[in-house]
């Protein structure tokens, strides 16, 4: 083995979480410099939540959805988020079209185990689009990979949820994330309780975020287009450990004291106002061992 291979395979093998964090200052730092234009093509439920999330961490988002201008705007942008929730015609052909631009992309694979059209739609998009990251609950990644899955709707199945207490259950499903991720050559971002993160070589736990997150709609679709955000500046890898850690420690930061629509308001505050030293304090990053 040659000696750059050798140093590539020990920082491979090595989590640091100071090192991490300074990733992560980087990445915040350009994102704020560049104000990247962030092309989403999301659904109308979670389409104001996801401009503003955006917007809050200082990218530009245009969620243009024309199958005749989709390629020209995706060519323009840093990146492109793109989601199969509530899909139409329209955006099913515009996301095949921007995915094929070779902007780096994001696909959210919601709601592909209650429907066989959206199944399709994401195989066909992650073999012919390439895209950078592929992201959707725990239930929605085990049938991205063939594996069987429980699922509730477009919710993760109750005997899918993978829980911060039950570490058997974080490291099958870190299996499960490595071994789909190695096979596409993409990164994989399974969410939930634990987020869990692979790009086929390393895997990553990201305990960030509270419950209340999962009553509120949309903040996976929120989720998948900050992964967009950050994309647009940093490898993938980088791109969705952070998204997970940003949208996770917003969550905590906000409060349901009120109830949820306080709640929902208070999850984009919390996305403006968080900065570097509330990642510093707040994250919970574990690299897993499978």
């Amino acid at each position: 083995m040659e000696k750059e291979e050798v140093k590539t395979a020990e920082k491979e093998s090595r989590f640091e979480k100071g090192i991490m964090l300074e990733e992560f200052r980087q990445i915040r730092a350009t994102v704020k410099k560049k104000a990247p234009l962030i092309h989403c093509i999301t659904n109308p439920i979670a389409i104001n939540d996801c401009a503003n999330a955006v917007l809050a961490l200082n990218a530009q988002p245009i969620m243009a959805e024309h199958p005749k201008e989709a390629a020209d705007i995706t060519a323009s942008a840093g990146a492109l988020a793109v989601s199969l929730a509530n899909i139409t015609d329209a955006r099913a052909e515009s996301i095949m079209i921007s995915g094929s631009v070779g902007t780096p992309s994001v696909i959210d694979v919601a709601g592909i185990t209650c429907s066989r059209f959206r199944r399709e739609l994401a195989v066909r998009f992650i073999e012919k689009c390439s895209p950078a990251v592929v992201r959707g609950n725990v239930s929605e990644i085990k049938a991205a990979a063939g594996e069987s899955f429980c699922a509730s709707g477009v919710d993760v199945g109750e005997n899918d949820a993978v829980t911060g207490g039950d570490a058997a259950a974080q490291r099958q499903m870190a299996s499960v994330v490595k071994r789909y991720a190695a096979r596409i050559n993409s990164v994989v971002l399974a969410s939930g309780e634990v987020d869990i993160i692979s790009d086929g070589r390393r895997t990553f736990l990201v305990k960030n975020g509270t419950a209340d997150l999962a009553r509120v709609t949309g903040t996976g679709c929120m989720q998948n287009c900050i992964v967009g955000v950050y994309l647009s500046c940093a490898d993938p890898l980088s791109a969705a450990v952070l998204a997970a850690v940003t949208l996770g420690a917003a969550g905590e930061m906000a409060s349901a004291e009120n109830g949820l629509g306080s709640y929902h308001i208070g999850l984009l505050d919390a996305l403006s106002k968080l900065d570097d030293g509330h990642i510093a304090a707040m994250m919970k990053v574990e690299q897993a061992d499978v």
